[in-house]
């Protein structure tokens, strides 16, 4: 029998809670944050879907802290004419938060 070490356990079911609430949390961050008035995750609107972008950064990790400065400055000519208005109301971790769940999109 395998002696179990309850503080580890802890940890790891506490850490599992954490990782799984924040997963959870991003799609309401992007529907409070007015993401989704220009983007689905699954069809393009007036800017891409979630999975595009997923797919067109995929492997690059260096891609968030860029990605999540055009969330909160804006930006344009990546997706087409129509460029990306800033997002002021966005923190920079909430930015990066964003990012992060839409480059794991599938």
């Amino acid at each position: 029998m395998i002696k179990e070490n309850p503080m580890k356990i802890a940890l790891l079911l506490t850490s599992t809670l954490l990782i799984s609430a924040s997963a959870f949390a991003n799609p309401e961050l992007a529907e409070k944050k007015g993401c989704l008035a220009c983007h689905a995750v699954d069809a393009k609107r007036i800017g891409p879907s979630f999975k595009d972008v997923a797919a067109k950064y995929a492997g690059d990790k260096k891609v968030v802290a860029a990605l999540a400065s055009k969330v909160r400055k804006g930006g344009g000519g990546v997706w087409g004419s129509i460029p990306m208005p800033a997002n002021t109301q966005v923190s920079e971790a909430e930015a990066k938060q964003l990012v992060e769940w839409v480059l794991a999109t599938k």
